[in-house]
């Protein structure tokens, strides 16, 4: 039986809603829609935004040869397949799901069929291209960020549903699904199989309900990233293996985790053990080097080191505080002592005059003289 999701899909994109910054009037994927320009892509953003959705609207557009699959169970054979199928001349796009998955043996065998043109490839991921992807590869396509739905979009995607539901449920319902509109459908979708009518209650029974199950990158992905670095962060060791065996079990991607160490080890441990991010990082490449399932040891042993370690959100705390103030101020004039003179007519204007290697001196804008970020 075809999800709901599925066959409420927007087929144009006037049908489409949300990412306006990519399909809004003269936006860059709307003008390549109606051009019927041909070319690579990747789209990077969270669960349930419209990735799929709008590799298909494209691909219709260029009457293509739609090809979907998912770099969690495809592999060479299944992209060799698609070369060798003869289209009659119309364009092939291959729309690659989690691309991320696919090793750099995978990715470095797609690589001449996207470079000569045999096919167009949209990917997508909710992992950052630039960790993931091959560079040759990411060199030939271009990257699109997607965002979470906003509450409004969220609202007018759920009424598209045609189920009757009264303002609580639509507002809890948007609440729990955090911009996945293709989560919210599905909790609607079960709670409609399961209790006929829809409420906040039964909304509630159904998300704890054992027929509905969700993608691990879903509400459990976050929910279980987060009690593992809280835990961390608590300095409780079981805990936090507890969340790390439980992610590595789903069959989370190991980089995402030990992405998540290094970036704990600068945040939270900071400058009480700065070794904590050479060790996160050391973990991070194990990870690379050794792969599932033995590198599950390597994050191990991390996550029990950088437990035990000392916290300090000092530097943490300095950077969020500077950039609130770079949102405030802008970029304010830096001060004429500290820019180098470059040219004759810079040393006329006082560029470098008054530099001193080891000063004293407040080195910050003069409108943040005085101001001290770092707190230790």
């Amino acid at each position: 039986m075809e999800p709901l999701a599925s066959k409420i899909r927007p087929k144009t994109l006037k049908e489409f809603v949300g990412q306006d910054h990519l399909v809004g009037e003269g936006k860059p994927l709307n003008v390549a829609i109606k051009k019927k320009h041909l070319f690579s892509f990747v789209f990077w953003g969270p669960p349930g935004t419209g990735k799929t959705t709008l590799a298909k609207i494209y691909a219709k557009s260029l009457d293509a040869k739609f090809y979907e699959l998912s770099a969690v169970s495809a592999g060479k054979a299944d992209i060799r397949k698609i070369i060798e199928e003869d289209t009659k001349n119309y364009p092939k796009v291959l729309f690659l799901d989690e691309i991320h998955r696919f090793n750099k043996a995978q990715q470095d065998f797609l690589l001449p069929y996207v470079e000569r043109g045999d096919m167009t490839l949209i990917g997508a991921t909710t992992e950052n291209p630039s960790f993931e992807i091959i560079a040759p590869l990411l060199s030939r396509c271009r990257i699109f960020v997607l965002y979470e739905l906003s509450d409004k979009e969220m609202e007018t995607i759920i009424k598209r549903t045609k189920f009757k539901l009264d303002k609580k449920s639509i507002d809890w319902l948007i609440n729990m699904a955090n911009g996945d509109a293709r989560q919210a459908i599905t909790m609607l979708e079960n709670t409609n199989e399961l209790y006929k009518k829809i409420t906040v209650e039964n909304l509630k029974n159904a998300l704890q309900s054992k027929f509905l199950r969700y993608d691990k990158v879903g509400e459990e992905h976050y929910n279980t990233i987060s009690a593992f670095i809280k835990s961390m962060r608590a300095s409780q060791p079981d805990a936090a293996l507890y969340y790390l065996a439980r992610m590595i079990d789903s069959g989370e991607n190991p980089k995402f985790i030990a992405r998540r160490m290094v970036i704990f080890a600068s945040e939270d441990i900071g400058l009480a053990q700065p070794t904590a991010l050479v060790v996160a990082n050391d973990v991070f490449r194990a990870v690379e080097i050794i792969g599932l399932p033995e590198c599950g040891i390597n994050l191990a042993h991390g996550v029990v080191y950088l437990c035990q370690c000392k916290k300090d959100r000092s530097s943490y705390s300095a950077y969020m505080a500077v950039m609130e103030d770079i949102k405030k101020y802008g970029n304010l004039p830096i001060p004429l002592r500290l820019r180098n003179a470059e040219t004759k007519l810079m040393e006329d204007l006082n560029y470098g005059k008054g530099y001193e290697k080891y000063s004293k001196e407040d080195y910050l804008p003069d409108q943040l003289k005085g101001k001290k970020y770092l707190r230790q």
